[in-house]
């Protein structure tokens, strides 16, 4: 500790701002990574790889470079290149998702209000098939192109609606088993298949394979899926991996409007807006005689 006293007082003040500026950057990146993957099984595993390191690195600085321990020294560096490559391993679906999320990025093309529409089409079929206990699994696309998904389904391409849901989902019709994938205000495709959950992802829940099928398609995408359950009515939301029981009417809305209305891109929210003000037609000056 008196080092780092020692050290802070003997650098310029150019220096300590240099230092405090390397020391913000360190910790915007780790908090970024500590968000990312919060409510994730990565979450613990970093906090631990970043526990390891933080401490071996005091550990060589305070003592092994004190009393020249050069093999011990030698034998930490090798210990950190394998604790690189088994977190390699370990963040693979983590890594996976961030990727996807970098390299499909897309822009919705639909305007706020047919959204607001859409979102409201699906609060009420989902409300109604809750009521009847109508077994149901919504996907809605948010950034990540789920195209690998609408391959194994059914192709729709219809306009969102209360109606078109509950008629999908009809236990009677031949595309009411799986899935429904939402991208904007259209259904793109019915009947898709969606991978399942990992075991390790519900300890202690017995989930059904809709349930789990939420939560596998959610894992490596920021998709949003809700979920209807056939036996009991309950209505599930699955959102990066993490499912959320028992979600009622208000907060179904709000994770909705939040997730798919509010993130729609600022372009087209000002090419909304500017529209009906640029359509307005000036009053006539009445000709001077």
């Amino acid at each position: 500790m008196d080092a780092i006293f020692e050290y802070i007082y003997r650098i310029t003040l150019r220096e300590r701002g240099i230092v405090a500026f390397e020391l913000l950057l360190i910790g915007l990146f780790v908090y970024i990574i500590i968000s990312f993957l919060e409510g994730t099984r990565g979450e613990r595993l970093f906090r631990g790889v970043m526990f390891i390191i933080i401490v071996g690195s005091l550990f060589l600085n305070l003592v092994v470079k004190k009393f020249s321990l050069e093999r011990v020294d030698y034998l930490y560096n090798g210990f950190l290149i394998a604790i690189l490559i088994i977190a390699v391993a370990a963040f693979q679906p983590e890594i996976r998702r961030a990727l996807i999320r970098i390299g499909q990025a897309s822009f919705l093309s639909s305007s706020p209000q047919q959204l607001t529409r859409s979102v409201e089409e699906i609060i009420n079929a989902v409300t109604q098939m809750s009521t009847t206990r109508t077994g149901a699994i919504i996907v809605i696309e948010q950034q990540v192109g789920l195209g690998e998904f609408i391959e194994t389904g059914v192709r729709v391409d219809a306009k969102v609606t209360a109606d078109m849901l509950k008629t999908i989902f009809y236990p009677g019709s031949v595309l009411h088993d799986m899935a429904v994938i939402i991208q904007g205000d259209r259904i793109i495709a019915a009947r898709v298949q969606l991978p399942l959950a990992e075991s390790g992802a519900f300890q202690g829940r017995q989930l059904g394979s809709r349930h789990r099928a939420a939560i596998g398609a959610t894992s490596s995408s920021d998709a949003i899926v809700i979920v209807v359950s056939e036996e009991t009515g309950i209505v599930s939301i699955a959102i990066n991996g993490n499912l959320i029981r028992n979600v009622s009417e208000a907060q179904l809305r709000r994770h909705l409007t939040t997730a798919v209305v509010e993130t729609t891109p600022l372009v087209e929210r000002t090419r909304q807006t500017e529209k009906p003000a640029s359509a307005e037609k000036k009053p006539k000056q009445p000709k001077q005689t």
